[in-house]
């Protein structure tokens, strides 16, 4: 179920990233990232209102973990600049590549109180074949 889910996490990605940089070709980098964010705002808010949930925050919480809003403006920002210039499949493939590298040292370390899944060096072997297509990708 979760690896399915993965897969359409990805899709959705490949769509969201795909609209984002059209949507800037149509206006201008700030603008588009503004109207995304409200456009996201608008959602959540619907749905807290549709299950009838109220928002409450927990108390001691790492501040450094509301730093995620951040970064996703930054990441959609970095996502139009790159669309535009490199198109969709190099985009999402360049960007697929730093999350895999960062999600494997994450994951070694156990950093941000996550569980420790240890490096495999067969994975070697992976990064290999993804970074040969990459490669190909960028000289072709």
């Amino acid at each position: 179920m979760y690896k399915v889910s993965a897969v359409l996490i990805g899709i959705l990605i490949a769509i969201m990233v795909t609209f984002n940089g059209v949507l800037a070709k149509y206006t201008d980098q700030y603008q588009s990232i503004l109207i995304i964010h409200i456009v996201g705002l608008i959602a959540v808010i619907i749905i807290l209102l549709l299950k009838k949930e109220k928002f409450k925050l927990e108390k001691n919480i790492p501040i450094y973990l509301f730093s995620g809003g951040l970064i996703g403006v930054l990441m959609v920002f970095l996502n139009n600049l790159c669309f535009n210039s490199l198109g969709a499949s190099l985009t999402l493939s360049l960007g697929i590549f730093g999350q895999l590298v960062l999600a494997c040292f994450i994951d070694h370390y156990g950093l941000f109180g996550l569980n420790v899944y240890k490096f495999n060096k067969k994975k070697i072997i992976g990064f290999f074949i993804i970074l040969s297509g990459l490669v190909t990708m960028i000289i072709y």
